[in-house]
């Protein structure tokens, strides 16, 4: 069964138990966003479902109000250390760590108790964690779901909500026999329910779905191009050695509260790091390289304010929600336009406006065409206007 969801509904409207209504509220959530109208009503029922949806859709808040909403509404007479009721399977730590902390602030006023396992962190906390207390709700990256698993610190045999989250990254990433290990572990998929999101859906994908769902309900939400409605976008023409003079002028000029800038390789990164880091802005850097605690205490200093320019690779370009960025910059066009949709969505969010700005090189002119085909509108590549060429600044 398909569905594309248009509509938005109140979630007043959900029987949702208490405790999730009055989260809500101290979020001031009213209205759900497509993908949670067109899927909560069917996984709430415990019916299986299939997301195609993008990050930045509203996709985690649909599993975890449904989920929890079941485990209210459903407590166990008895509950063992190491045998959590949900399990949710992200790709990366970013994104297991935010699917934690939404969690977190929608539990709020519940029992509920929720653990993260995530590569790169302290296992021995992680340990702790798990032995301390039950689990309601364990969010995990795959392979350090499995380390505990080995260690028979974890077992799956009483799981009875499992979501995989961004299944196409999750194949990229070549997670997929370690997925295979984990869902042999836990019910048949008649005995638990199952909701699986990806942005993609190829062949591959969906054979996965067909083995690891029950007669699933599918909802397509279109990519969230909606989000360039809220964003004034800027392509400039210039050159390789302009580039540099460019980005500096426009952090310069513009009322910057908040900005990342994007490139695609990480040494570039490192270099306009290192180079931003001598102007008066509080630079940080987000990349591959860097360990996951400095990762986190990175992005909570940014959306804080201590740091106010994030230099990243794409790796911040997906699952990062900080509301109030005010611009991202483009120093290199991504090669894939999801990309590029992924990364101008860091700004304009929560309704609020934002800028963005793209650094167009003379070769670059094939990746606008695919950007303005994958994204259905006309991109105007200009030269910088005069106030932020690099002769306004240099008096030549």
């Amino acid at each position: 069964m398909a569905a594309t969801a248009e509509n938005i509904l109140a979630f007043s409207e959900l029987p949702l138990p208490d405790a999730l209504h009055k989260a809500l509220n101290d979020l001031g959530y009213t209205h759900s966003t497509p993908i949670q109208a067109a899927i909560l009503p069917y996984s709430m029922r415990g019916r299986d479902c299939i997301g195609k949806a993008q990050t930045g859709t509203g996709k985690t808040a649909a599993f975890l109000l449904s989920i929890m909403s079941d485990l209210l509404y459903c407590p166990l007479p008895a509950q063992y250390q190491g045998e959590p009721r949900a399990v949710i399977l992200a790709p990366t730590r970013e994104l297991a760590l935010q699917i934690a902390s939404d969690a977190e602030l929608l539990a709020k006023h519940t029992n509920l108790n929720i653990h993260c396992l995530v590569g790169g962190m302290d296992m021995q906390k992680q340990r702790v964690g798990l032995e301390s207390r039950t689990v309601d709700i364990l969010i995990a990256t795959p392979g350090r779901l499995m380390d505990f698993m080995r260690q028979k610190a974890v077992f799956l045999d009483q799981t009875e909500y499992f979501v995989i989250d961004e299944a196409d990254r999750m194949l990229d990433m070549g997670f997929i026999p370690d997925i295979k290990y984990i869902e042999r572990a836990m019910p048949t998929k008649r005995d638990r329910q199952t909701l699986l999101f990806s942005a993609t859906f190829s062949k591959d994908i969906l054979a996965l779905t067909e083995r690891w769902t029950n007669e699933p309900y599918f909802v397509d939400i279109a990519p969230d191009v909606s989000t360039t409605d809220r964003v004034q976008q800027y392509l400039y023409l210039t050159t390789t050695d302009e580039k540099y003079d460019l980005l500096k002028a426009i952090l310069e000029q513009e009322t910057v509260t908040k900005a990342i800038i994007f490139a695609n390789r990480r040494d570039l990164v490192r270099k306009l790091h290192e180079q931003l880091g001598k102007t008066q802005h509080k630079v940080a850097l987000l990349s591959g390289e860097i360990s996951q605690d400095k990762r986190v205490k990175t992005l909570d200093q940014f959306k804080k304010g201590v740091i106010n320019v994030l230099v990243a690779t794409d790796v911040a370009g997906r699952g990062l929600h900080v509301d109030d960025v005010s611009h991202v910059i483009n120093f290199t066009l991504p090669e894939d336009p999801e990309d590029y949709v992924h990364r101008i969505g860091r700004t304009g969010r929560a309704g609020a406006e934002g800028k963005s700005y793209s650094f167009v090189c003379e070769d670059d002119a094939f990746l606008v065409d695919d950007l303005q085909s994958f994204i259905g509108e006309k991109l105007v590549v200009e030269h910088p206007p005069e106030h932020l060429r690099p002769h306004a600044h240099t008096g030549g």
